[in-house]
Order: structure tokens, then C-alpha cells, then sequence
């Protein structure tokens, strides 16, 4: 009997939780999205008070962004390919290219130098001014080096966007708790497995965060990269219609541009959780 009752308890208590979670999660949502239909609403609203060209209506640029890269049949999806490949396929190519190259190079040199107290030494000073340099000011040298294709675009996108990855995972190696790593090599662990059982799972959250804030930078510099010398990708198509007094169609393209940054950022986010659940089942555990 007693049983009986301690169970019917704690299926309530998990009852009570769940409805809990529940809606604090269904009132983020509604905030969330609420507040990017207002800011739409407020735009439609003040777009056809003004009927400025420079700025249309809400509703036009949504209806343009559909005809655009969203008028496909069934079979394909609702996407028109032909416009998607043209616009966008090349752009985020070249996105996760430089963003790949970036991670890697940063990651790796990241641990080095915070493993390497004397190499940090004579590393840090060229670090910190490299990274202080705007990556727009380097287009003009990377012309020259590398020409108007992707691999000036790539190239760009990777300098400014491994600064991050690399001071994060710095920080995040140095963050170790050296008992941990003393007491690994007491017990005869090698360099290899304290690096990837104790170095790398220790810096995890800190790498993540690095990742996700070049991802941003990443998306930036590809449409800048892509409004030099370009023929294709969605900066080259929203520089191209600004030229040609298409506002409506500027205004797409920058529309599409943010719904794929959200889209990223939200994918990069669930690998991230998934990732580092041990992570925060410790954090949760320690409280």
C-alpha cells in the first residue's frame, strides 16, 4: 500500500513536470515567433502607408522570395532548382568550405598553443594582430593571390572566421583542470588518450561556442566575398538587383539569407545539445 502510494506521488510529480516543461516551451515559442510576426506586421503596415520603393511591402517580398526559389511543383519539393542552384547551392558551398577549413585549422592549432605555454608566448602577440585586421580590408591581396574564383571566397570566409575557433579552443584547453591531467599521467596514460579523454572533452564547450559565433561571421563574409567578382551566389543576385533598382527582389534575397542563418544556427544548435548532453547532465547533477 505504501508502495502504492510513493509510485502515484512520483507519477505525479513527473506529470507535473512534464506539463511544466510543456508550456514554458510552447510560451518561448509563442514569444519567439510572436515578436518576428509583429516586427513583419509593423513593416507591412508602414511599407504601404509610405509606398516608398526602397522599401516594399512585406507581403511583395514574400511573394517574390516564393516565386523565386520557392515556386517548384510536388516533385521537387516546392523549390524551384534551377534558380536554388544558381543562388544559393554555390553560396553555402563555398560557407562550408571556408567554415570547415577554419574549424579545422583553429581546433588544432587551438590545442597546440594552449597546451604549449612557451609556444603561447611568442604566438599570442601575431594571433592578436591578425585577428584585429577586418577581413574586407584583405579582398584586394587575396584578388591578386587568388584571383576572382572560389578559392578567394573560401580563403576569405576562413580568415575571418577562425579568430574565434582558435582563441575559444585556447581558452578551453587551458581551462583543464591540471589534477586531472597529473593524475592521467601518473597512471601511465599516454599524450593521445589524456588529449582525447580528458583535453578535448574538457574544451568541448567552449569549442562549440566559438563554432557557433563563426558561423555567423562565416555567413556575413560569404555575402561580401560575393559582391567582388562574382557571377553567381545570393550577395552576387542582392548586389546585382540593388544595381538594377529591383528593390523588391533585394529584399528577398536578404529575407532568404536570414531564414538560413536562423536554419543553421538552429541545426548547429540541436548537434550541439546532442553532443554536449554529458556536459550539461553534469552541470545539472552538480547543483
Amino acid at each position: 500500500m505504501i508502495a502504492t502510494v510513493t509510485e502515484t506521488r512520483q507519477a505525479r510529480g513527473l506529470a507535473a513536470r512534464w506539463r511544466a516543461t510543456a508550456t514554458g516551451r510552447s510560451s518561448g515559442f509563442l514569444v519567439r515567433w510572436g515578436a518576428l510576426l509583429a516586427v513583419g506586421v509593423v513593416w507591412e503596415l508602414l511599407a504601404t502607408r509610405s509606398r516608398s520603393p526602397f522599401f516594399p511591402p512585406m507581403t511583395d517580398i514574400l511573394t517574390r522570395a516564393r516565386d523565386l526559389w520557392f515556386s517548384g511543383d510536388l516533385a521537387a519539393g516546392f523549390v524551384a532548382w534551377d534558380r536554388v542552384q544558381v543562388d544559393l547551392v554555390p553560396s553555402f558551398t563555398r560557407l562550408a568550405l571556408g567554415w570547415l577549413l577554419a574549424a579545422g585549422v583553429g581546433i588544432v592549432a587551438g590545442v597546440v598553443i594552449g597546451r604549449a605555454r612557451n609556444l603561447a608566448d611568442y604566438v599570442d602577440p601575431l594571433v592578436h594582430f591578425l585577428r584585429a585586421i577586418p577581413p574586407p580590408a584583405l579582398i584586394p591581396p587575396f584578388l591578386i593571390l587568388l584571383g576572382q574564383g572560389d578559392r578567394m571566397k573560401v580563403a576569405l570566409i576562413a580568415f575571418g572566421v577562425v579568430w574565434p575557433i582558435l582563441l575559444n579552443t585556447i581558452d578551453g584547453v587551458r581551462s583543464v583542470d591540471q589534477v586531472q591531467l597529473d593524475t592521467a599521467r601518473i597512471y601511465g596514460i599516454g599524450v593521445r588518450r589524456r588529449l582525447t579523454h580528458i583535453v578535448l572533452p574538457a574544451a568541448a564547450p567552449r569549442i562549440f561556442a566559438g563554432l557557433r559565433i563563426s558561423l555567423a561571421i562565416a555567413l556575413i563574409l560569404m555575402v561580401l566575398s560575393e559582391m567582388v567578382g562574382s557571377v553567381d551566389g545570393i550577395g552576387f543576385g542582392i548586389l546585382q538587383a540593388q544595381r538594377s533598382f529591383q528593390y523588391v527582389n533585394m529584399w528577398a534575397g536578404i529575407l532568404v539569407l536570414g531564414i538560413a542563418g536562423y536554419a543553421i544556427n538552429a541545426g548547429f544548435l540541436r548537434i550541439e545539445r546532442r553532443v554536449l548532453a554529458w556536459h550539461r547532465a553534469e552541470k545539472g547533477g552538480a547543483r
